[in-house]
């Protein structure tokens, strides 16, 4: 995965190319995705934002992941209600994997281009056209599992 800052500047990139606004909120949202390492949730990022944002409402947070979601910049883990940064900023239309461990809740994002192919190809065998799609995978992490 790329460094926190090379993500940032990617999205700041992105977003001048794409004539959109990265304000400071949206900013500090998506940073502190980054330093969170796993999965988190909108009231976790709430409570984060709030010791340097003490008025932040979760409206606030919601906009935030709202905008960040659009732009490709965050996955939303739907199985448990949570976001992790995307680790490759710019490709909205690959197949992110993710990896989620049941017993301490890390998240791993990986890419297969294989799999991303083969979905497709199902995909237009039944008239279908995936806009967008995310592939969870739950189990036990090799840190885990070695415990």
């Amino acid at each position: 995965m790329a460094n926190k800052k090379q993500l940032l500047d990617n999205a700041r990139q992105l977003c001048e190319q794409r004539g959109v606004r990265l304000t400071p909120q949206r900013l500090k949202v998506l940073e502190l995705i980054i330093d969170h390492h796993s999965s988190i949730s909108a009231y976790e990022l709430l409570d984060l934002l709030r010791e340097s944002e003490p008025q932040a409402k979760p409206p606030t947070v919601y906009r935030a992941l709202d905008f960040l979601l659009a732009q490709g910049f965050v996955h939303k883990v739907q199985s448990t209600n949570s976001y992790i940064a995307c680790c490759l900023l710019g490709h909205a239309d690959h197949c992110s994997q993710l990896l989620i461990c049941d017993r301490c809740g890390t998240v791993e994002e990986c890419h297969d281009e294989e799999l991303a192919r083969l979905l497709r190809q199902r995909a237009e065998q039944k008239g279908f056209e995936i806009a967008h799609h995310v592939v969870e995978s739950h189990g036990v992490c090799q840190q885990c599992q070695s415990k």
